[in-house]
């Protein structure tokens, strides 16, 4: 499942149009249109406030708006380039401040994804994978050397807990659990053992 990194915004300049895109995580209709709503206060001398939205683990719930501008024109295009790059439970906002000059229809729809288009690239994307939380325990004295270890051999580390001894969470891909205990054992010559946690889910860079 593919998400936003974060949210933000990015303008978009079409013929003196400006075209504001402002995106945002969303897990229901109500927290998107909440979004929406924020930005149109917030932009509340804007004509236009378009919209579309995916939530859903699969985006099974998908909606746009064109609020004003020609059937077609705005919140198609804005869901098309989410659904293109399998984006869900995020929303999109596009605010039109009108720059004097008609762009027409094909103008239109090339502005309002285009800007869509920018923020994401603006925002960064993130995909989540399923992964095993595994844990494992050493003493102070492997402590260090083992957290960089990790580190440097990209193992994701969730969490430290520093008490009588030092016990390392790890998020591992489900497919390489057995190639990271290996890993592990080699690592800290059988100091360490691997210990199976909850199936969960990571966000990784795309």
């Amino acid at each position: 499942m593919r998400t936003i990194k974060r949210p933000g915004e990015h303008e978009l300049e079409v013929k003196k149009s400006r075209f504001l895109c402002a995106l945002a995580r969303a897990t229901s209709e109500a927290e998107a249109r909440e979004f929406i709503q924020q930005r149109r206060k917030l932009h509340h001398d804007a004509r236009h406030h378009c919209s579309a939205f995916v939530l859903g683990d699969a985006g099974e719930f998908q909606k746009s708006s064109d609020d004003g501008e020609p059937a077609g024109t705005a919140g198609v295009p804005m869901l098309e380039v989410l659904r293109r790059n399998e984006i869900t439970n995020s929303v999109a906002v596009v605010t039109r401040y009108f720059g004097g000059v008609l762009l027409g229809a094909g103008g239109l729809v090339r502005a309002y994804g285009g800007a869509v288009s920018a923020a994401l690239d603006h925002v960064g994307l993130v995909e989540r994978r399923p992964v095993r939380v595994v844990e494992t325990t050493v003493d102070y004295l492997l402590a260090g050397k083992l957290d960089n270890d990790l580190r440097s051999a990209g193992h994701q580390v969730a969490g430290t807990d520093y008490q009588e001894e030092v016990r390392f969470r790890i998020n591992v891909p489900e497919s390489e659990v057995d190639e990271f205990r290996t890993w592990l054992a080699e690592t800290t010559g059988g100091a360490a053992e691997a210990e199976l946690g909850d199936l969960g889910y990571a966000e990784v860079d795309i």
